[in-house]
């Protein structure tokens, strides 16, 4: 199964800083039992402040 983009949402307020949610339905697996992967960024000033996610972790 291909990864299905459900939500996105980007949204950058009056002083640039932004913050963007995506939200994919993926096939069900031990690493993601719910059968979805996300993501949240907030950045600020051009840096990132925040960002969360249940990606697998690299290298």
């Amino acid at each position: 199964m291909k990864a299905e983009l459900i939500i996105h949402n980007k949204v950058i307020d009056e002083y640039s800083n932004i913050i963007e949610i995506k939200l994919w339905k993926v096939e069900k697996s031990s690493d993601k039992p719910h059968g979805y992967k996300y993501s949240l960024v907030y950045i600020a000033g051009s840096k990132r402040v925040i960002g969360y996610d249940n990606a697998e972790q690299k290298g």
